[in-house]
């Protein structure tokens, strides 16, 4: 077996949200994209010299992606965490430096950013898959 048995609740329960976060993507409107672009440029500032539209297709395609490498059994859980924690660590960032998301303190979520800052769940199973996995041995 490539993953073991008490990694397939967290690979399942996160790769179905991300790839079902993906698909609602798919076609994702103009000013949907615009605004989550906006979001992303704040910590990647390439992310802001992309047309909207092609930032929302891109974003789908990863999301869709990741959601699939996690759901598929064959992908080793190292491998699997290592673009999870990627992923997720990309969200936390974003979340950490879009102004309003967090309590004067930069770490407590306001209101409005309680929707990002949830996205720590997937951080905690990115390390949970990396660290839990078996090394390869020689």
């Amino acid at each position: 077996m490539v993953i073991k048995l008490s990694h397939i609740p967290p690979r399942v329960a996160t790769g179905a949200f991300i790839l079902n976060s993906g698909i609602g993507k798919v076609g994702i409107d103009q000013e949907s994209a615009a605004y989550m672009q906006q979001m992303a440029a704040g910590v990647f500032p390439q992310a802001g010299q992309l047309d909207p539209e092609k930032f929302g297709k891109i974003l789908s395609a990863v999301e869709i992606s990741l959601g699939s490498l996690l759901l598929v059994p064959f992908v080793p859980s190292r491998l699997a965490g290592l673009a999870l924690a990627g992923f997720s660590a990309g969200l936390l960032a974003m979340y950490l430096k879009t102004e309003g998301m967090t309590e004067k303190d930069g770490v407590r979520p306001t209101q409005a950013g309680t929707p990002v800052a949830k996205d720590v769940w997937m951080l905690g199973i990115a390390l949970g898959l990396i660290l839990d996995s078996p090394k390869k041995r020689k």
